[in-house]
């Protein structure tokens, strides 16, 4: 198969065709990672903060690129995988006590990282039109990565899992290790660029650049809805 030039590495600048994906849909399952209140909001969280601090016009780019790229590029994917009764799963940064000594150094670190968003907040709850509906899978992590901060892997290992389509932020940081996680478990996965997003364009184009063929996959999401149809 090919893939989009935009996002191969120099370590396969010689290679035209990609070995294809074999996939069973019935041993696929998508993760969507981090859509979450706190994250998304523009009247809170984040945003708020950024807005607050006076940040607000160097930030604006990034929520507009989620807002209106990666969310609705999200929700095909996840009505697709409705419509179809195709295993959903959801990856969120939640902890599991409310003063937050459960979470990862890590989150517990000043900056970017420090959040404390307990399991039943607001904060923590997937964004509409996203959240999670009857028998669709939700874990909770208090680390980057929703292979290492849970037991996901014990689930797909159970549900016998290949595949793992991945949605998500951010790009770079909690969708690339858990990205690199599976990959080093074993599964199969498709990353869905235009479902993710980043702090800026050229952080996520880089890391999906550096994953791609390596770890992932990196599909855009009409050519993942078009793979998944023909693997019916």
């Amino acid at each position: 198969m090919k893939l989009d030039r935009n996002f191969v590495s120099i370590y396969y600048d010689h290679v035209d065709e990609f070995p294809d994906l074999d996939i069973n849909l019935d041993k696929t399952i998508l993760l969507i990672i981090d859509f979450q209140n706190e994250f998304c909001k523009l009247d809170m969280g984040e945003a708020k903060e950024f807005k607050d601090a006076g940040l607000w016009d160097s930030w604006k780019p990034y929520f507009d690129r989620m807002h209106n790229v990666a969310l609705p590029n999200t929700k095909k994917i996840l009505d697709y995988f409705r419509e179809n009764n195709l295993i959903v799963s959801y990856g969120l940064i939640a902890c599991q006590r409310s003063d937050g000594i459960d979470r990862s150094p890590v989150q517990k670190s000043e900056g970017w990282n420090n959040m404390l968003m307990p399991v039943n907040s607001y904060a923590a709850e997937v964004i509409s039109p996203l959240e999670p509906i009857k028998d669709e899978i939700v874990v909770y992590k208090t680390t980057d990565s929703v292979t290492t901060g849970t037991n996901y892997l014990h689930l797909l290992d159970n549900m016998d899992i290949e595949t793992v389509v991945v949605c998500g932020m951010v790009t770079d940081q909690c969708v690339a290790s858990t990205v690199r996680g599976l990959a080093d478990a074993g599964y199969q996965v498709i990353t869905v660029h235009d479902a993710c997003v980043a702090a800026s364009q050229e952080l996520h184009e880089a890391e999906l650049k550096i994953m791609n063929v390596i770890y992932t996959y990196v599909l855009s999401t009409e050519d993942t809805l078009d793979l998944l149809s023909k693997a019916k």
